[in-house]
């Protein structure tokens, strides 16, 4: 059985792939709602920030302290450092990786923090990240900073 919430952020990545961006979505949950998707938005938006996960922050707008504190981040590419930041600044304890095999991010920070981490080995998420990484080296190489 497929993970709806899992689900939600492929869909923002398949969207990013389409707008012509880097395949990687994210999406906030708490109560079993989605907050706040997002997809990586730097090429279309010239953005050096906006991160799946970031422009799921973004999209789920200012909320109280305690709502990211009971919240899930589910992102199909383990998180970057700037990523990472933003999952500690505002303590959401748990995040859902969807595959980290083609980038490893700051897992062992998060969880040296207290955050739950579980990584999915998605084949979907996989098979988007390397189908872009093979096709886009460049590009990916600017988005992880090389």
């Amino acid at each position: 059985m497929t993970d709806p919430f899992l689900a939600a952020a492929i869909a923002e990545a398949e969207q990013g792939l389409r707008e012509g961006g880097i395949p990687i979505g994210s999406v906030l949950v708490s109560g079993g709602k989605i907050l706040g998707r997002g997809h990586n938005r730097r090429v279309q938006k010239g953005s050096p920030v906006l991160h799946g996960e970031m422009d799921a922050l973004e999209k789920a707008g200012r909320l109280p302290a305690a709502v990211y504190r009971d919240a899930t981040l589910y992102t199909t590419l383990s998180p970057c450092a700037m990523c990472s930041g933003a999952i500690l600044l505002y303590g959401i304890p748990r995040v859902i990786i969807g595959e980290n095999g083609t980038f490893r991010g700051e897992e062992e920070l998060l969880a040296s923090r207290g955050v739950a981490i579980e990584v999915r080995q998605d084949a979907t998420c996989i098979r988007l990240m390397t189908e872009f990484i093979r096709a886009h080296p460049d590009l990916w190489n600017e988005d992880i900073g090389v």
